[in-house]
C-alpha cells in the first residue's frame, strides 16, 4: 500500500510541475499578446531609472517600463517558438514514419537530409534561411521550423521500427490493409507519447535560437519588442552600469526555457515511468 501510495504521488506531483508550467508560460504569452502598447510606451523623462517600486525591471533609454516590455518580448519568443516547435516536430512525424514503413530509396533520402541537416552549423543554417527569407517574424520562424526536425525524426522512425515489427502490425498487413491504414490506426497511436515529448523538448531550442537570431539582427525586427532584441540593445550600456537592462529579460527567457524543459522532463517520466528517469 504504501508503495503504491507513493507512486500515486509521485505521480500528482508531476502532473502539478507540468500545470503550473503551462500556467504560467500560458500566462505570459496571453497578457503579453494582448498588452496595451502604451504599457511599454516611449517616456523620455523616465530615462534609466534603476529598479524601484513604480518600475520593478527599471526603464531603457527611451524610458519604457522594462518590465511589461520584457513580457510583451518574451510572449512574442513564445508564440514563435511554440508555432516553429509546432511544424517542426509535424516534419519530423511524417518524415519519420514514411522513413520507416516505406523503407528502400525514401529511407536513404530522409537519412541523408537528417545527416546533411546536422552536419551543418545550426546557427550558420539559421542565418541563412533567415536571410534569405526576409527575416523578420515570418523568417525567423521558417527558420527555425525548418532545421528543428532532424533528431526528432530519428527519434519517431526508431519507434515505428519497434512497432512495425509487432505482431498485431504484421497481422494487419496479412488482412490487406494498406502501409497508410497500418500507420495511421496501428502504428501513430503508439508513438504519440514520443512525438509530445519531443514537441515539448523542442521548444527549448527553438526559442533561444529565436532570441540568438534577434540578438544578432536577422530576427524580429528592433521596432518589435522581443527579447533576443532587448538584450542586443543592452549591450551598449550594460558597461556603463545599467545592468537591469539585460538581467531581468535574459532571467525571463531562462525561466521560459527551464520551465518547458521541465514539462519535458516530467512529460517523460509520466508517460514513460520505466524510463532510466524515474
Amino acid at each position: 500500500m504504501k508503495s503504491d501510495k507513493r507512486k500515486i504521488n509521485r505521480r500528482q506531483i508531476l502532473v502539478f510541475v507540468i500545470v503550473a508550467a503551462a500556467v504560467y508560460l500560458a500566462v505570459i504569452s496571453v497578457w503579453g499578446y494582448n498588452m496595451n502598447p502604451d504599457r511599454y510606451g516611449v517616456n523620455f523623462t523616465e530615462k534609466f531609472v534603476p529598479p524601484c517600486a513604480r518600475y520593478w525591471f527599471g526603464t531603457d533609454k527611451m524610458g519604457r517600463d522594462m518590465l511589461f516590455r520584457s513580457i510583451k518580448g518574451l510572449s512574442i519568443s513564445i508564440i514563435i517558438g511554440l508555432l516553429a516547435s509546432a511544424v517542426s516536430s509535424l516534419i519530423a512525424l511524417v518524415l519519420g514514419i514514411l522513413s520507416a514503413i516505406f523503407g528502400g530509396w525514401l529511407d536513404r533520402i530522409v537519412n541523408f537530409c537528417v545527416d546533411l541537416c546536422m552536419g551543418l552549423p545550426h546557427l550558420v543554417l539559421l542565418i541563412l534561411i533567415s536571410f534569405m527569407l526576409g527575416k523578420g517574424v515570418y523568417g525567423v520562424t521558417i527558420a527555425v521550423a525548418v532545421t528543428h526536425w532532424p533528431s526528432l525524426t530519428r527519434l519517431v522512425r526508431e519507434e515505428v521500427m519497434k512497432v512495425r515489427s509487432s505482431q498485431y502490425v504484421q497481422v494487419a498487413y496479412k488482412m490487406g490493409e494498406s502501409k497508410l491504414k497500418v500507420a495511421v490506426l496501428h502504428i501513430i497511436p503508439h508513438i504519440i507519447p514520443v512525438y509530445l515529448i519531443g514537441l515539448v523538448l523542442l521548444f527549448p531550442h527553438a526559442i533561444m535560437h529565436e532570441a540568438a537570431l534577434t540578438f544578432l539582427g536577422f530576427g524580429v525586427p528592433r521596432e518589435i519588442p522581443a527579447i533576443g532584441g532587448i538584450l542586443s540593445e543592452s549591450m551598449t550600456y550594460i558597461v556603463s552600469g545599467k545592468w537591469w537592462l539585460a538581467v531581468f529579460p535574459g532571467a525571463m527567457l531562462l525561466v521560459a526555457v527551464l520551465l518547458f524543459d521541465a514539462i519535458g522532463d516530467n512529460l517523460k517520466r509520466l508517460l514513460n515511468p520505466t524510463s532510466g528517469n524515474e
